[in-house]
């Protein structure tokens, strides 16, 4: 690999960091902090009290979400292009797995501007923006089997790749798990969430993620790629 080879090969990877780093920013942000300071699931008053009252910070949320999957859409794309002399099917699966989630989430984020519409009648109905919040949350949950699989591929390509540390390639693959984890205990058992676990068993995911983000951001990538068999 010659010097400008490699010069573009760490550029595609710091565009990479860049591409996952909007997508890590606006995903805790409208995923996280919006519905942690809106949200009360067991209070539909309260909710409609919150929205209402801080309707622009809701509308920052329906944005900052079409942004975070926006830029998850090309995410895939730009680590198929650094990784797929790794293993060309895993990066095919890789690709397909994120890219399925994106109409997925873009549908979805109609139930929150049901929401909006809701609250600009002149006779709210109060209780339908709780049904409407719960269908986006369930929507979510479909999605999060995407957000999940496509980290195995990506995880193993890491690691076999020599670009990127090791240990962050089996973070990413165990962070399958733990999206998958998740989605059958709630999908399975309707007082899941209220064990207070989820967050926890996330964690891989969350460290493997946003620890790839930062060190192709900050390092781009490695030169001396492995090919797998």
């Amino acid at each position: 690999m010659n010097q400008e080879s490699k010069l573009s090969f760490r550029n595609t990877g710091r565009i990479a960091g860049l591409l996952y780093l909007v997508v890590v920013i606006t995903g805790i942000f409208s995923l996280g902090y919006v519905p942690s300071k809106l949200i009360v699931w067991n209070d539909t008053v309260a909710t409609f009290t919150n929205i209402v009252n801080s309707e622009f910070l809701f509308r920052l949320g329906i944005v900052s979400g079409l942004i975070c999957y926006t830029f998850f859409l090309f995410l895939p794309l730009v680590l198929y292009k650094l990784l797929k002399s790794v293993h060309k099917t895993y990066a095919v699966y890789m690709v397909v797995l994120a890219i399925v989630s994106v109409p997925i989430s873009f549908i979805n984020m109609q139930n929150k501007f049901a929401v909006l519409s809701i609250i600009g009648a002149k006779e709210p109905q109060k209780d339908l923006v709780m049904f409407y919040l719960n269908q986006y949350d369930y929507g979510n949950l479909i999605a999060q089997v995407f957000w999940g699989l496509w980290l195995f591929p990506l995880g193993y390509l890491i690691f076999k790749s020599g670009i990127i540390p090791k240990f962050l390639g089996v973070l990413l693959m165990l962070g399958c798990l733990s999206y998958l984890i998740n989605f059958f205990g709630n999908a399975l058992f309707p007082n899941y969430s209220e064990l207070g676990i989820s967050s926890y068993v996330r964690l891989p995911a969350t460290l493997g993620e946003i620890g790839t983000c930062i060190w192709l951001l900050i390092m781009g990538a490695k030169n001396n790629i492995i090919v797998a068999d």
